[in-house]
């Protein structure tokens, strides 16, 4: 079953793209998208292609912070229907507990936990995506990181924003954004915030609005709301960083047993491990890629005991040590940073100033 999300996730791609000179017909072409398809909001679209689109415009913008530019301007009513929900809820913790339940009717793909760290929480978030990129993480993060602001007011300011990724040349756009802490080559893509931000009470709440809204939503249908292999795969994505990404944990995660989730997915012809292996596939090129990351610390990430259980299986599923595939990659970016179409910067850890 191919996620999907609304066309909403494109607003303002077209002109972010003509903003920079890029033309982008060839770029929706190549993603099987057209600029027609882009004027019904409510449309779905492969996420898939939305992810591959993005990246291609930032390549060939030359803009490495393309889907930040488009989340720069981000509204709350851009959710659609559910913004009306959210815009109503008591508290932020209402509010994003909301947007959690509800995130299937924004975006399949969406992963998103709130993880207690004391005196902070983290609003953990992943874009499942078969190659997970840039431009879609700062995409969905920035869109979201808006939404709080919208209910939190200007004066929010978390404690930081936390990217995968390495920082790009430029950090003027994130911190003219986020205007806080930026953590990049971080284990987690999210948001880390006091945990008193959370019971903050919203201004604009209005619970009888709320309660048309929820009985709203709740008639639309649902399309892939409860898919068992979209649902597991997604907690897969939150838990395996944290090396909980076990049958157990997963299943108990949604609220049911390991019998009762295998069950399920034996009724779609999916099993957990083969899930889990599809996940730590797609995850591991993104760790690979990042020289801040030993190999010892990406076996960690995708949830391996051992550095050598880990070379096995990537030995295995990539046909090449992960050393050598590194110094494979390396060559291609050397070759492509000497005049190929494909720009390449070497990752650099930079934690912007408060």
């Amino acid at each position: 079953m191919v996620p999907l999300v609304r066309a909403a996730a494109l607003t303002n791609f077209l002109e972010v793209a003509e903003s920079l000179g890029f033309n982008p017909r060839e770029a929706l072409r190549h993603a099987g998208l057209s600029q027609s398809l882009l004027k019904d909001p409510e449309q779905r679209i492969s996420t898939d292609a939305v992810v591959a689109l993005l990246e291609e415009a930032a390549a060939g913008s030359g803009c490495d912070t393309f889907g930040l530019r488009m989340a720069e301007s981000r509204q709350l009513s851009n959710f659609g229907v559910v913004s009306l929900l959210i815009t109503h809820q008591a508290t932020l913790r209402d509010a994003l507990v909301t947007t959690i339940d509800y995130r299937h009717l924004l975006n399949e793909s969406l992963a998103m936990q709130l993880e207690d760290a004391g005196r902070l929480v983290i609003l953990r978030q992943e874009l499942v995506a078969t190659k997970p990129g840039r431009q879609g993480t700062e995409l969905a993060l920035g869109a979201v990181f808006r939404m709080c602001k919208a209910l939190m007011g200007a004066q929010w300011q978390p404690n930081s924003v936390n990217f995968v990724h390495s920082a790009p040349s430029d950090l003027r756009l994130h911190n003219r954004l986020f205007a806080c802490r930026l953590v990049f080559d971080s284990e987690f893509n999210g948001i880390v915030f006091a945990a008193s931000d959370l019971e903050a009470a919203n201004p604009h709440a209005d619970p009888a609005m709320a309660r048309y809204a929820r009985q709203f939503v709740e008639s639309l249908p649902q399309s892939h709301a409860h898919s068992i292999v979209l649902e597991v795969r997604r907690a897969i994505y939150l838990m395996l960083p944290m090396g909980r990404a076990t049958s157990e944990t997963v299943a108990l995660g949604l609220g049911m047993s390991v019998r009762s989730m295998q069950r399920q997915l034996d009724e779609v012809g999916a099993s957990f491990t083969s899930l889990l292996n599809a996940v730590r596939s797609e995850l591991a090129p993104r760790y690979m890629e990042n020289p801040k990351f030993s190999l010892n610390r990406i076996s960690e990430l995708l949830g391996y005991s051992t550095q050598g259980s880990f070379t096995r299986w990537f030995t295995a599923q990539f046909g090449l040590l992960p050393s050598r595939w590194r110094e494979r990659e390396e060559g291609i970016h050397r070759t492509d940073a000497r005049g190929s179409d494909r720009s390449f910067e070497a990752p650099i850890r930079k934690t912007a100033p408060d």
